[in-house]
């Protein structure tokens, strides 16, 4: 393979230094891998997320789902549906907070997680082992870790800049009323005329 002016066989420079790309090349690499391991028919990555979070957290809401997993709010209550359609998913009224659905695991889906368990476990190994040494593989995880404890997107894309006053611009002069046609002429135009 020709190498590029970065060094780097078939990479590019900007590419191959930017996490954020990197991240989500090594999402893409984590789903094939899945994927082969469970099989077209199986869960899905956030399917088993949902119900392994909802198999540790019996009765939590929707909302905490959404803290745990990562998935946002609108895409968890669409797959909730959807779970619960196909009997994985019970929801009802939490106990805590009336306003709140609680999720918890059906018959089947604790049967479908202890079977996607070992699997995931598989596929995890195998993501793992792409990385060489036990130390930096903790290390990793680590940073993983990390990474998804920090702030939002939004907050974090902020950056934070000093305020500064803005200078204000000089207001335009409004030009001088004219007086011409006007019939009445206030006292001192009378004595300046005079």
């Amino acid at each position: 393979m020709a190498k590029t002016k970065s060094g780097a066989k078939g990479g590019v420079a900007a590419l191959e230094q930017s996490p954020s790309h990197l991240l989500h090349r090594a999402l893409q690499r984590a789903l094939d891998i899945y994927v082969e391991e469970f099989g077209e028919s199986g869960i899905t990555q956030r399917q088993f997320a949902v119900l392994a979070a909802a198999d540790e957290r019996e009765g939590a809401t929707q909302a905490d789902l959404v803290r745990i997993t990562g998935i946002d709010r609108s895409t968890l209550a669409d797959m909730a549906r959807r779970m619960i359609g196909k009997g994985l998913l019970e929801r009802e009224r939490s106990n805590v907070d009336a306003r709140a659905n609680a999720v918890r695991l059906t018959d089947a889906g604790h049967e479908a997680l202890a079977e996607a368990r070992p699997k995931m476990t598989q596929a995890d190994a195998r993501l793992m082992k792409l990385i060489s040494g036990g130390g930096r593989r903790a290390t990793f995880l680590a940073l993983l870790r990390d990474l998804t404890k920090t702030a939002a997107p939004a907050e974090a894309a902020k950056p934070k800049t000093p305020k500064t006053a803005k200078a204000k611009t000089p207001k335009p002069e409004k030009p001088a009323k004219s007086h011409a046609g006007k019939s009445h002429k206030g006292k001192k135009a009378k004595k300046k005329a005079a």
